[in-house]
């Protein structure tokens, strides 16, 4: 038996009858095939799956597409403008703030919320912000460069 879900995604109304039990991760990739929005590891420890339901960074390995309903969710497809990157996006490929990438689009829908709440964030915050975003590829040194370039960038 399934479960009718809509949402806008992107900004863009999207409805579809699916398993009750799908993830929204799942609804985003299989369904809509956003696949900017990355599964690491299944159990919301990594972060490779965030992306913003309702203004708020969200795993989306962790919560039903159900439970989005009605909501608007933004995936790392949707923030860039008129082909231009979003100031973080820019941020990141300007500070090297990202090797293979896998882990980039979940670090980048986290730090947008970050910069939001934190528009001058120190070290110390962008560390603690980040905390549930892993990258095995840096030390993430260049990553608080770029999340703390990307927040200056934002605020102009």
């Amino acid at each position: 038996m399934g479960v009718t879900v809509s949402m806008t995604v992107n900004g863009a109304r999207v409805s579809a009858d699916l398993d009750p039990r799908t993830l929204l991760v799942q609804f985003l990739r299989e369904h809509l095939r956003l696949t900017g929005t990355h599964v690491g590891c299944d159990t919301g420890q990594c972060g490779a799956c965030t992306v913003h339901v309702g203004g708020r960074a969200v795993k989306s390995c962790l919560i039903l597409a159900a439970q989005a309903e009605g909501a608007e969710v933004m995936t790392i497809e949707g923030v860039s403008r008129d082909g231009e990157l979003h100031p973080m996006q820019a941020a990141f490929r300007d500070h090297h703030g990202l090797q293979c990438g896998f882990c980039t689009p979940g670090m980048v829908m986290n730090a947008i919320e970050l910069a939001q709440k934190h528009p001058n964030p120190s070290e110390e915050t962008v560390r603690a912000g980040l905390d549930g975003n892993y990258c095995r590829c840096t030390g993430y040194h260049n990553i608080v460069k770029a999340v703390q370039a990307g927040a200056a960038a934002m605020k102009r």
